[in-house]
């Protein structure tokens, strides 16, 4: 099966979209992101690989780096690829619930089935701010909204 030019093109904007969509509400929440300090769960493209070939997470982590952010990130299996990438311009946590530890911010960019199991508690007892931003609408917005500042991006919003 061939891809269609214009289908690549137009599924290639829209992600960029979406990811200057996760950037935008973080910077609306934070006010801004110097001095800030981000989670990013999830580094491979997609769940279930180290692939970070054109991996969202990149252009989003470049960006909280670029606007002075401290960056915490976490993949069940794509650390060491991004090690490649990123180096130690950021931290690179154990587990979901340690990236999360004394942070302002949380995003999520690969939807993971460990992403799915979170808890609201997770984020309130571990985050200095309890803000999630769900880039892959993986999380319940009934069971989160009403315990932490959460905004879910992608269709439906």
């Amino acid at each position: 099966m061939t891809t269609h030019p214009s289908y690549s093109k137009q599924s290639k904007k829209l992600t960029k979209t979406k990811q200057n969509t996760q950037l935008k509400k973080a910077k609306e929440k934070l006010t801004e992101l110097k001095g800030k300090r981000i989670a990013v769960l999830g580094l491979a493209f997609k769940p279930d690989t180290d692939d970070m070939r054109e991996a969202r997470s990149i252009p989003i982590i470049n960006q909280l780096l670029t606007e002075g952010a401290d960056v915490t990130a976490y993949d069940p299996v794509a650390v060491s690829n991004a090690k490649s990438i990123f180096g130690d311009k950021i931290k690179y946590a154990s587990s979901a619930i340690n990236c999360l530890n004394d942070t302002d911010c949380c995003i999520i960019v690969t939807e993971w089935q460990e992403f799915k199991k979170l808890k609201p508690e997770d984020l309130t007892k571990n985050m200095r701010t309890p803000i999630l931003i769900d880039g892959r609408r993986i999380i319940n917005p009934e069971e989160f909204s009403n315990k932490l500042n959460f905004t879910a991006i992608g269709l439906g919003q």
